[in-house]
């Protein structure tokens, strides 16, 4: 009996002891697996993107492919304006003044359509020019001058009128007149343009509008912002250059307008480019200290380099009152030159000749709208004709 219960205990032990064994082999096993794959990550910091793939058969590593990921890019430049060429938009303007008829249009337009020129009819012209704001002088002169040619040569045809008229009408405008712009470098120094007027006339829009044609004679040319007074005024200046790749130079708000004048010109002299155009702040003609203050801006360029011009902007539509702001800008600052604005529907087209006649300034530049390009160079010829252009061109 009692070696019978030893066999018992001897076989119960060998089963304790294979079981232990059995554990510990497959506790080695499952150690010995490789781990579940995981899906592949982004790579921190390592500026390239992993994609998911798929894992293919057991046993067979299938790697990450690494797709690049592109540099920012910098933003582009705006595209710069190619400003209309002076030829076409002479054309225009004079297709855009005939289209107007204004009062001195019509005027000589009523006077060509006469089968008979009567006294009455000398009078209506005489009183359409009048209102046309062709002043006194000019219009007796170009009334006597037509009345002695038509009833001294007499007249076949309307056509024969006309060609009386428009040469009449060219030697009241005087094509005499230097309308040139005196734009050209001279040696290391550029020609430098003040722009000058009173409040409202548009006289940044001008100088912007300047720069264009300007740039569309391919000249290098720089803006000077020293209208200092108007918080608007140097942005407004400075989006116009940027708009045909042109820089400006502005100072802060307040700051004195002749120094800016002054630095915008060294700035141009170091930049070797060949125009610098200085806009100025409006002011009214009466107000003796702020005249006063233009000279002292046009004498402190003048330390730098000389004005070569001085043009004033008019306002078209101001008839007599612009001839009053002009004598008092002339005798402060020497214009030069009348830059002629507005001269559409609503203006009248005697003052081109009157102002003219009265300062012995020639009228440079014309406007005829708000685009652009709407700023040409005046041209005499030009003017009369489209004058003179019936509803049929």
């Amino acid at each position: 009996m009692e070696s019978y219960l030893v066999w018992i205990i001897i076989g119960a032990a060998v089963l304790v002891s294979a079981a232990v064994v059995g554990l510990v082999v497959a506790t080695r096993r499952r150690r010995e697996l490789p781990p579940a794959e995981q899906p592949p990550q982004v790579g921190a910091g390592s500026g390239t993107v992993v994609e998911d793939r798929p894992t293919g058969d057991v046993g067979v590593d299938i790697l990450p492919t690494e797709v690049p990921v592109e540099a920012p890019t910098e933003p582009a430049e705006p595209a710069l304006d190619t400003p209309e060429p002076p030829r076409s938009r002479l054309a225009r303007l004079r297709r855009r003044l005939a289209g107007q008829q204004n009062a001195l249009s019509r005027g000589l337009l009523a006077l060509l359509s006469r089968d008979r020129i009567d006294e009455d009819t000398w009078e209506d012209f005489e009183d359409t020019l009048l209102t046309s704001d062709l002043g006194v002088g000019p219009t007796t002169e170009l009334v006597t001058r037509l009345r002695q040619r038509l009833s001294i040569d007499g007249v076949a045809d309307s056509e024969e009128a006309r060609r009386v008229l428009r040469e009449e009408m060219i030697a009241l405008v005087d094509p005499t007149m230097d309308r040139s712009l005196n734009v050209e470098r001279t040696g290391d120094q550029p020609a430098v343009v003040m722009v000058v007027g009173v409040n409202g006339t548009g006289k940044t829009t001008t100088v912007g509008k300047l720069a264009r044609v300007l740039v569309a004679e391919d000249k290098d040319v720089m803006l000077g912002a020293a209208d200092t007074f108007r918080a608007a005024a140097a942005e407004q200046l400075a989006t116009w250059g940027s708009r045909v790749g042109v820089p400006t130079v502005r100072g802060e708000e307040g700051a004195d307008p002749g120094s800016v004048a002054f630095n915008a010109v060294a700035a141009g002299i170091d930049q070797e480019v060949d125009v610098v155009l200085i806009d100025t702040a409006g002011r009214l003609h009466t107000k003796t200290g702020l005249m006063d203050e233009l000279g002292k801006v046009k004498r402190v360029i003048e330390k730098k380099a000389p004005v070569t011009e001085v043009l004033l902007v008019l306002d078209a539509t101001t008839g007599q009152n612009g001839l009053t702001q002009a004598r008092i800008f002339r005798e402060v600052v020497d214009v030069t030159g009348i830059v002629l604005t507005k001269l559409d529907g609503s203006a009248k087209g005697g003052i081109v000749i009157q102002v003219q006649r009265e300062l012995g300034v020639p009228v440079k530049l014309i406007g005829l709208g708000e685009g652009v390009d709407d700023l040409a160079p005046f041209d005499t010829e030009q003017f009369v004709d489209a004058l003179l252009l019936d509803d049929n061109g």
